[in-house]
């Protein structure tokens, strides 16, 4: 679980059962058993989520309102596509999200935990370049310090309605990195490169170097997905 997730309490209508449905359902999306544009039947939903049909009832018309699913009446449940409407809108969601975060990073986030957040990234950039040919857990590891960047620029605003919507979004943003932008030799230097510009204009207080920078960040995760 992200630390965006843990930072987000239950909503009013969010029971601890509802809840352990939603992140069964996250979990077969982000591991590959529901595929983005794939068609099942709600039997088969309620069997490869291990769910009551009560409860994948109950849990459908949140994750048709969060546009990770789609309820075809006599046809079936389709999970949302990996099309370019969907990558620019989830992306955009993204851009306006996390500029809101780096100006609220400007002002709270402590020196401390931004050369801490410097070190990992370059510690991570050492190993590849020590590394002849790396091991897909090197990648993993690299993706753990990617993300958990973005969790807490997002995180540590304090804002539970960014937190809610980013969470949902991060959903979209990890069903697109899995299906295009994997991290890898050519890949992770340009993005730790784009989070170290960012940590640069956040250490220097400097909010107009670091809107530009998550700007130039996001779009070139964006136009890495659009072009594949």
């Amino acid at each position: 679980m992200t630390a965006a997730a843990d930072r987000t309490a239950l909503t009013p209508a969010e029971t601890p059962l509802k809840k352990a449905a939603y992140d069964r359902f996250k979990q077969a999306l982000l591991q590959g058993r529901l595929r983005p544009g794939q068609v099942v039947s709600q039997k088969e939903l309620v069997a490869l989520l291990d769910m009551s049909v009560g409860a994948l009832r109950e849990l459908l018309p949140r994750l048709e309102a969060e546009g990770l699913l789609h309820v075809m009446p006599k046809r079936g449940i389709q999970i949302t596509s990996i099309d370019l409407p969907m990558i620019r809108d989830a992306f955009q969601m993204r851009m306006a999200l996390e500029r809101e975060a780096v100006l609220s990073a400007i002002r709270k986030m402590p020196d401390a935990v931004l050369e801490a957040e410097e070190r990992r990234h370059r510690e991570i950039l050492d190993q590849l370049t020590a590394l002849g040919d790396p091991p897909p857990a090197f990648f993993d590891a690299g993706q753990d310090v990617d993300s958990a960047f973005h969790d807490r620029l997002i995180t540590d605003t304090g804002n539970d309605l960014m937190i809610q919507a980013y969470n949902v979004n991060t959903i979209r943003i990890r069903l697109i990195k899995l299906d295009r932008i994997r991290l890898t030799r050519l890949t992770l230097p340009s993005a730790f490169a784009d989070h170290l510009a960012v940590i640069a204009a956040l250490k220097a207080r400097d909010a107009a170097a670091a809107i530009l920078a998550i700007e130039t960040h996001v779009r070139n995760a964006r136009d890495r997905a659009i072009e594949l």
